[in-house]
């Protein structure tokens, strides 16, 4: 059995406040386990800065590493999404219910 830390709201948030990190994450979640020079290709920046964004969304806990040889290789963890989505669970109901209820008032206004 495998255990997942939960993720910290504000690192994910923060890490994926940033559209190449999101552009990251998204590839590797698209694409699979790939390597920081394939990551690098397609990013438009240069290789240090994809290593410090790789670091970022590794204190989020939205990628996992592993070594071979000279080669780090990195893949996404989609579960560490899991506090956004708690978020967004939250005011998905916030504001279907803000809905209803002015559905509701403009029922009553014809």
């Amino acid at each position: 059995m495998v255990f997942f830390m939960a993720a910290n709201p504000d690192h994910v948030f923060k890490a994926l406040s940033d559209p190449t990190r999101r552009a990251l994450f998204e590839r590797l979640t698209r694409d699979g386990e790939q390597t920081v020079h394939a990551l690098t290709e397609r990013a438009g920046v240069s290789q240090p800065m994809v290593s410090k964004h790789l670091a970022a969304l590794k204190r989020a806990k939205l990628v996992q590493h592993r070594r071979d040889g000279r080669e780090t290789h990195y893949r996404a963890e989609p579960l560490a999404l899991g506090p956004l989505v708690d978020w967004m669970n939250v005011y998905g109901a916030f504001w279907r219910d803000r809905f209803d209820q002015l559905e509701q008032l403009l029922e009553r206004m014809e």
